[in-house]
């Protein structure tokens, strides 16, 4: 581990001779950092593995106290919203229904395209088989919940009234499973549900042990392929607060992500060596299928895109122009791309 780590570190010093992960310039004349702490979240999903590879970035920028808090899937928005974590990468439809329920949040930037597959039985061919069949979810108005019926309205289909909503507390799987321990995954493995959403490495499981199909892909099935998947959000007032600091952290995310994609089996090694994952083959997969493609979108037609439909679908009620206006900053974007060009 000791050696993965120092191959790493020269791998970064490489990088910054080539200018891609080295601090710019400019950096020693700006001015200090008002906080030298950040917390990111810390999650199960190899997505978000920027996050996590960018530790040495983070020390480089100045910061000294990284913590990476344990979070519970799909909650990464309401950790940041309520200031346990500071900054954190998160789906881009449950970023913009949080503020629209008011969370204190800010947009900062795309983090990637395309990370959920959604998983079917062998008879259902499309999104638009689900009609009348069933979805497993983990809550209702949660993050894959929001997703398959943002899905399902893109296709016709009512998804209040076309699809039945299956949650660790439906009864039929209470039934089989028993209370407190209802498996959505044994459920969909085992028949009793028709699709299920996933994403690495959860995903790539499923298609290791030929669980069902996949239906929709979206990195690559469209529309879902022409927006961001992910956005980076940063609680209102550490933004506010600390611009500084703020720029410095997306600037050290988004060099870590330059380097997933450049150099993906050193970063999925170093995913491994820090606890991140167990799965070198499934880090790996992740960080090669995904390019990282920060500079290639528009983070804000991502908000734009996911606002329309979730208010389209009841999900929310502000409108696309209000999320944008109350919950974006784009500033330290846009600043980053001219420094880091490619």
């Amino acid at each position: 581990m000791i050696e993965s780590r120092r191959r790493f570190v020269r791998i970064l010093a490489s990088a910054c001779a080539a200018g891609l992960a080295g601090l710019p310039r400019a950096l020693a004349a700006e001015a200090p950092l008002e906080t030298t702490a950040v917390r990111l979240p810390k999650i199960e999903n190899l997505c978000v593995a920027p996050e996590f590879v960018a530790e040495e970035l983070l020390r480089a920028e100045g910061f000294t106290e990284i913590r990476y808090i344990d979070t519970p899937p799909g909650t990464q928005e309401h950790a940041i919203g309520r200031g346990e974590i500071d900054i954190g990468l998160q789906y881009a439809w449950s970023f913009v229904a949080a503020i629209d329920a008011g969370e204190s949040l800010t947009l900062l930037s795309g983090g990637m395209v395309g990370c959920v597959e959604v998983f079917a039985k062998e008879s259902i061919r499309g999104i638009a088989d689900l009609k009348g069949g069933s979805v497993g979810v983990p809550a209702l108005g949660g993050t894959p919940h929001k997703l398959v019926a943002l899905m399902a309205a893109d296709v016709g289909l009512d998804p209040a009234r076309d699809i039945r909503w299956v949650t660790p507390k439906s009864e039929e799987l209470v039934k089989i499973f028993g209370e407190g321990k209802v498996d959505l995954i044994r459920g969909f493995e085992n028949g009793k549900i028709d699709a299920y959403a996933a994403s690495p490495p959860t995903s790539q499981d499923l298609r290791a042990r030929h669980v069902g199909h996949v239906i929709v892909n979206t990195a690559v099935d469209r529309p879902w392929s022409q927006y961001f998947c992910c956005l980076l959000g940063g609680n209102r007032d550490y933004v506010r607060n600390y611009p500084l600091a703020t720029k410095r952290v997306l600037r050290a995310i988004l060099k870590a992500a330059d380097l997933c994609a450049d150099n993906p089996t050193s970063a999925a090694q170093r995913l491994v060596d820090d606890g991140f994952t167990h799965r070198y083959s499934y880090a790996l997969q992740t960080l090669t299928e995904n390019g990282y493609k920060w500079r290639e979108y528009d983070p804000e037609d991502a908000v734009r895109f996911y606002a329309l439909r979730l208010r389209e679908t009841g999900f929310i009620k502000s409108s696309p122009q209000k999320i944008i206006a109350e919950g974006t900053d784009w500033r330290f974007l846009n600043e980053l791309k001219r420094e880091l060009k490619a």
